[in-house]
């Protein structure tokens, strides 16, 4: 019985984990301007690497979600763990690869 009720929110969590259209338009202003800054507007790259399709397209989600949440010591990229989740971090790069 306790399982019926875990099938009955699993929707619940799948729709809770995209970001609201408020925060996702937060997220992409934060993308061109935060992101942009270093990665070049589109970001083709600049004192950061490429983040075009195809520059991503060899790396997994786990990868890029590790650099984004984490940073990259000795490199220019900072951790942005404390200002975007696991869910965001994921629709971004999904944002990313789409672009």
């Amino acid at each position: 019985m306790r399982y019926c009720y875990l099938i009955l929110l699993l929707p619940y969590y799948v729709l809770a984990a995209e970001p609201s259209q408020q925060r996702q338009q937060d997220l992409d202003n934060m993308l061109k301007h935060d992101c942009g800054s270093c990665h070049g507007l589109p970001p083709k790259g600049g004192l950061g690497p490429s983040l075009m399709p195809e520059a991503l397209a060899g790396k997994s989600d786990d990868f890029l979600l590790q650099t984004i949440q984490q940073g990259r010591p000795g490199t220019a990229m900072p951790p942005w763990q404390n200002f975007l989740n696991k869910e965001e971090t994921l629709w971004l790069i999904k944002l990313l690869r789409q672009r």
